[in-house]
């Protein structure tokens, strides 16, 4: 097996586990490790820390596998997803939803590894070289651990191009249905896992559908960046008095309404609207509407911390809009899901638009992702969902 050794000083992030080796920290790499291969990693003093998978591609040159040594194989990886989902097996027991994330990649102790579960059908997100070169015995460990053999893989984020490794989606194995209808809180909704974003549902903002919806009943709700009804499908259900669902995209509307006919929910109490969030608000604005509940849940805006700036400009210029469309004592429920802006930032993004807004506001509590998607100690950067229930004084 190749060899990484760390300059003087850098192994202390490793012994604290964190699994991110970046490229500056390392002095010598002996031979010529393939992309995503293994390789042992040692200090400066010859010391073995652990093994990783090497990529040669990426700032983050080393993702640590095991902090010891393991032989990295089928059995290991086999080990470590039965821990992950026996590691949820209390929220299963808890909640009667049928759609789950399995595996949450760092922070599960696989890197790079995502696994969602529909029913009977798993979706997987391979992110990073190691699990790519590793693709095969993680499949088969998931069939052994799971039982379950229909397989679908959605590996068509921008984030493989930094580890060298192309885009790729299409069936593994089995039966792989085209939509999928799955149970969240009572609720119904219809999953298409080839063209929806991520794996195709918002998994991770399961709980704070459930707490969002207490706030919305006789409520005038809009709910922006909506996909596919998720939060307007829970405020319709909690009897809110009307719900306006905005996005940009005509298919995520199409089927938010085909899972608001799904439900059983009488036509009246809600209205599409499709096109550009920012110039939508800002007519809304001018005409003068108001809504009681805002839901503000945009996409990554920041993937990077180099996007920061240009992120939080964006997140201020909406969140502003939406303290403007609240009537007083209204609620604008606001996520930030960018890993690159940090919970402070985005709290003082938030209280920057009040005040530009001329609103005076307090939180009346913080939201974070699921607990299916957990996040390790050892490792903050997976903790990416972030969100603020704001009351407009």
């Amino acid at each position: 097996m190749n060899k990484i050794i760390l300059k003087s000083g850098k192994e202390k992030a490793v012994l604290r586990h964190h699994p991110w080796i970046f490229s500056g920290a390392i002095a010598t790499v002996s031979g010529d490790p393939e992309n995503g291969s293994s390789v042992q990693v040692f200090d400066s003093k010859n010391n073995l820390l652990g093994i990783g998978a090497f990529s040669p591609y990426s700032q983050i040159r080393v993702r640590m596998w095991t902090f010891g040594h393991e032989d990295i194989n089928q059995e290991f990886f086999e080990k470590r997803i039965d821990r992950a989902i026996k590691r949820r097996s209390y929220l299963m027991e808890k909640y009667n939803d049928s759609a789950w994330r399995l595996i949450h990649a760092e922070s599960d102790q696989i890197p790079g590894l995502i696994v969602d579960q529909y029913n009977d059908v798993l979706v997987i997100q391979i992110l990073s070289s190691g699990s790519e070169f590793n693709r095969e015995i993680l499949i088969e460990a998931l069939r052994n651990v799971t039982k379950l053999h229909k397989i679908y893989e959605r590996s068509d984020l921008d984030v493989r191009k930094m580890e060298g490794l192309k885009e790729r989606t299409g069936k593994i194995s089995g039966e792989i249905p085209s939509e999928i209808i799955i149970n969240e809180g009572g609720h119904k909704f219809i999953v298409d896992l080839q063209n929806s974003q991520k794996t195709g549902f918002y998994i991770d903002q399961r709980i704070n559908r459930r707490i969002v919806a207490d706030y919305c009943k006789n409520k005038d709700v809009l709910n922006v960046f909506s996909f596919t009804g998720g939060f307007s499908i829970y405020a319709v259900g909690n009897n809110a008095r009307r719900v306006v669902s905005l996005d940009s995209s005509h298919e995520a509307l199409a089927l938010a309404e085909r899972n608001h006919i799904l439900n059983g929910f009488p036509d009246q109490e809600h209205e599409w609207l499709e096109g550009d969030a920012f110039q939508v608000l800002r007519k809304m604005r001018d005409q003068n509407q108001r809504f009681d509940v805002v839901i503000l849940d945009p996409p990554k805006f920041a993937p990077t911390v180099a996007h920061v700036n240009k992120a939080a400009r964006a997140y201020k210029d909406i969140n502003l809009l939406g303290f403007k469309l609240l009537n007083p004592g209204g609620i604008l429920v606001t996520f930030s899901c960018s890993g690159g802006i940090q919970e402070g930032l985005f709290q003082k993004i938030v209280s920057d638009a009040a005040l530009d807004a001329g609103a005076y506001a307090t939180i009346l509590q913080k939201l974070y992702q699921g607990p299916d998607h957990p996040v390790s100690l050892n490792f903050p950067e997976g903790a990416y969902l972030k969100g603020l229930i704001c009351l407009k004084n």
